[in-house]
């Protein structure tokens, strides 16, 4: 006769003759449960080469075993997980949580209202939430900040907000953004980027300040630019077409609109740094394999995720956790 293969917990009990909760119990080393009863499961478990899922210890625990990390796309919805610089941050979170035995479960939201944050925390997937960029969500992160604790965002820190945030301090960023390119000579300077963004505006903002410091003698043009490369190069270059000056620097919200506006001016014969000089924002790994090789501000993205990681864990615990802020550091290359 054929031995019932055990794939179940509940397998495993009608062949003890017990139940399933005192095979859980069993199996998890509780002490309620009779000690040659418990000895017998755990043969039988061995036997039959039985071990339990992970799902069903979960279920067990009350715990989900995994992190979500959602991607909100409010102010700019062309742009994809794809995006180098998701997918250097998804890849830090990703180690850093198996690391520490969780899961990732991952979703790129275009937010259709106000509640959408709401119907992830509750469908309760998830031991907590990294949200990777505010995009133009605050006020919904806030709100749910009010009552869910076991959140974190990556994205700049405004004064007052209520969610728990760790990110670059993205005014210095842009002010030495700036300022590299007034210090090298130049007086027309461009900013392209979406300002809906906190993040983007922040870094504006720093720009606007450096701008400032010169009384007039530095010109700035802001221009709204998708961060998607297939839009942003196209953008760009309807800006070159429009302007009645070309400008000297260009100050660019992401690497990737950098490396787009090396392209639109280079296929125009426009010779970078030699004729306008170019900065971008991250220092993602491509940053290094450009031709020019990109000048940019650095944001440590691996220890940006470990941070994120490690407070997230911290409030998932019960623990007080607080919003962090990295400093940025210019990488002063071949581009500016």
């Amino acid at each position: 006769m054929q031995t019932r293969k055990v794939k179940t917990i509940y397998d495993l009990a009608t062949l003890a003759g017990v139940s399933a909760g005192t095979v859980s119990r069993a199996l998890a080393g509780k002490d309620v449960v009779n000690a040659d009863t418990a000895e017998r499961i755990r043969k039988l478990a061995q036997d039959h080469d039985f071990r339990p899922s992970a799902v069903a210890r979960n279920l067990r625990t009350r715990k989900r075993g995994a992190i979500g990390v959602v991607i909100p796309l409010g102010h700019d919805r062309s742009q994809h997980i794809s995006d180098p610089f998701f997918m250097t941050m998804i890849g830090c979170l990703a180690d850093a949580l198996t690391e520490r035995g969780y899961d990732l479960i991952l979703s790129r939201v275009i937010p259709d209202g106000p509640d959408w944050l709401e119907k992830i925390i509750a469908s309760d997937r998830a031991e907590g939430l990294i949200i990777i960029g505010q995009s133009d969500q605050s006020a919904v992160l806030d709100r749910a900040a009010r009552h869910y604790k076991p959140m974190v965002v990556w994205g700049g820190f405004s004064q007052g907000q209520i969610h728990c945030s760790i990110g670059t301090d993205n005014f210095r960023g842009g002010n030495l953004a700036a300022s590299h390119l007034i210090t090298a000579g130049c007086r027309r300077l461009a900013f392209f980027g979406n300002a809906q963004a906190i993040e983007i505006r922040q870094r504006l903002e720093g720009a606007r300040a450096a701008v400032a410091e010169t009384d007039g003698a530095v010109e700035l043009a802001e221009t709204p630019t998708h961060l998607a490369v297939e839009l942003s190069g196209g953008e760009i270059a309807q800006f070159l077409d429009e302007a009645d000056r070309l400008p000297d620097g260009i100050i660019a919200a992401s690497d990737m609109v950098a490396i787009s506006a090396i392209h639109v001016l280079t296929s125009r014969g426009i010779s970078v740094p030699d004729q306008i000089r170019v900065i971008g924002y991250d220092d993602l790994p491509l940053a290094r394999g450009m031709v020019p090789q990109l000048t940019t501000i650095r944001q440590d993205i691996p220890a940006g995720a470990l941070q994120l990681v490690d407070c997230l864990l911290k409030r998932i615990d019960g623990t007080a956790a607080g919003s962090v802020i990295l400093n940025p550091e210019l990488i002063v290359r071949a581009s500016a």
